[in-house]
């Protein structure tokens, strides 16, 4: 009997999601399997009105191969994505036909609910045999909770962080490093020509990874990364001393969004999403006023942001995202569910899901960081994993 296959994305767009879907549609389509994309991830499943028609077709779409034809030649997700979270629905977030409804159950008084029930209904309705999710740790945990629930899914773990424990490489690290080096680089015109210390803020909520690989392979000065609090004393001595030894009177850094102060808190802003985290972004900003206020040194500050998870991916992206998108229709031929596509010493495995639950990926500190001078160092590179990771 033909399977039916359901597919979506969800937490943060980064290169590669594209190529990952099309390579998953062509090859279930290639089995004889039918293939439904669900648009804007999980909230695709929890806003499915069941007796609503009109949001049927707008949150679910068969698709063939001549809907993924042409996907791949650029970056996002083309079926959009949210960091919608089924098992805790705040009330502002519950859509109107189930807050009166039989389903969901209540998590705490503040009135979060879990509607897992109702997206299980929604998933049998749909007669989805096996759901592939593309996402980071957030994404793929309710993933593990569908498993948990005894409904298949495949995952396959993408984040520009490269934070997804039980993989060595997520989708989209690689091009947000490419794409970071080479403003770095770029950046450096300006911050020469101005005799200035550039300041550069770096995605990595939990992980340093991406900053310190950057930093890395743009030869910064200094880097700084959430595992290791910095004393901001130190970094201001070490930056003069750098920019009075570089012969065009400038120095470079990159700074880790979750970075944190000897002393201080990480900087979030705004409210928490459905996985309980805030807004992360402006240390770096606070950085520069300190090494301004603390040398009088004149600052170049750049928040990267978004730049660093926009447009098509790299080579690199986009054969793992093909290669994971594969290997997951290759599971579902098995019928081998409740796994996720993983990397380990270069191979391509899978690691059971829940494995994503199991610990935090951080930046191994002794092996490739050297705390007392803030900056990348890879003390013996016989044997070192290829990203440093």
């Amino acid at each position: 009997m033909s399977k039916t296959i359901g597919i979506l994305t969800g937490g943060g767009d980064v290169p590669g999601l594209n190529p990952c879907m099309k390579a998953v549609v062509i090859g279930a389509l290639e089995m004889g399997y039918r293939v439904l994309g669900i648009r804007r991830g999980w909230a695709g499943l929890l806003n499915y009105n069941l007796n609503e028609p009109s949001t049927h077709e707008y949150y679910v779409r068969e698709l063939h191969k001549e809907d993924v034809r042409t996907i791949d030649r650029t970056g996002g997700t083309f079926l959009h994505t949210s960091r919608t979270n089924p098992q805790k629905v705040t009330v502002n977030r519950i859509p109107d036909f189930l807050k009166t409804s039989s389903y969901g159950v209540k998590v705490n008084d503040e009135g979060i609910m879990d509607y897992t029930d109702y997206v299980m209904k929604v998933l049998d309705h749909l007669t989805i045999d096996t759901l592939v999710t593309i996402g980071g740790d957030d994404t793929l945990s309710y993933s593990a909770r569908l498993h948990k629930e005894g409904y298949p899914c495949v995952a396959i773990p993408k984040t520009m962080d490269n934070d997804v424990f039980g993989t060595d490489y997520c989708i989209g690290f690689s091009t947000a490093v490419t794409r970071s080096v080479d403003m770095i680089t770029n950046m450096r015109t300006s911050v020469g020509s101005h005799e200035r210390i550039g300041v550069v803020e770096l995605f990595g909520r939990n992980s340093g990874e991406t900053s310190l690989i950057a930093a890395y392979l743009a030869y910064v000065d200094r880097a700084l990364i959430p595992e290791v609090p910095f004393d901001i004393n130190k970094l201001c001595d070490f930056l003069i001393d750098d920019k009075r030894s570089n012969p065009s009177n400038y120095a470079m850094i990159t700074v880790s969004e979750g970075a944190i102060m000897e002393g201080g808190e990480i900087i979030e802003k705004g409210e928490a999403d459905a996985y309980g985290h805030r807004k992360l972004g402006g240390i770096g900003e606070l950085v520069s006023a300190e090494i301004k206020a603390r040398t009088g040194q004149d600052i170049m500050y750049q928040q990267l942001a978004y730049m660093m998870r926009s447009g098509a991916p790299d080579s690199l992206d986009r054969m793992v995202a093909m290669s994971f998108g594969n290997l997951a229709v290759q599971l579902i031929k098995r019928n081998e569910t409740g796994k996720m596509t993983a990397l380990h010493g270069g191979k391509y495995t899978t690691v059971p899901i829940d494995m994503i639950m199991a610990g935090k990926k951080r930046v191994d500190v002794p092996a490739f960081y050297d705390i007392e001078t803030y900056r990348p160092r890879v003390k013996d590179f016989m044997g070192v994993p290829m990203f440093l990771s």
